[in-house]
């Protein structure tokens, strides 16, 4: 993942919490591994046009995380998501990444949303995880 010295910051907390207006994502660290957090919107990409997430995260085994905290445009993150890795990864296909989106309102699983998780598996070898307001995951299981 490229470097952003003025936008990341190193934690190894046993929880490290991301969150905006309603929406919080909680990832628990119990191996305390330093984890490489970017504040990606606002900082790593400023301008206004292009798409970007909120945050991308980096494990000490290179494992990326793209993180959108959004209100209800589902559609719209996968855009965002996507249009970060091309950017931001430095081997957007090699490299496993897990992608989550927080979101105030979570439509049901359309063949839309089915399809566009095929298609970052396929493209991005990235797992695409949407959940409801707030959200927590372990990171041990993707940690050594």
């Amino acid at each position: 993942m490229k470097r952003f010295p003025d936008c990341e910051e190193y934690k190894d907390d046993k929880k490290i919490v991301l969150s905006e207006n309603r929406s919080k994502l909680t990832f628990l660290n119990p191996k305390r591994d330093k984890i490489r957090i970017i504040t990606v919107d606002g900082c790593a990409i400023v301008d206004n046009k292009t798409l970007r997430c909120d945050y991308a995260l980096v494990c000490s085994n290179g494992v990326e995380i793209y993180v959108e905290l959004k209100g209800s445009k589902i559609a719209h993150a996968f855009k965002q998501i996507e249009s970060t890795i091309k950017l931001l990864s430095d081997n957007p296909q090699k490299i496993k990444k897990l992608c989550f989106v927080v979101s105030t309102r979570v439509p049901k699983l359309t063949t839309t949303i089915q399809q566009l998780q095929r298609k970052f598996k396929k493209n991005y070898n990235a797992s695409f995880c949407i959940k409801t307001i707030q959200d927590t995951y372990n990171l041990s299981k993707i940690t050594i």
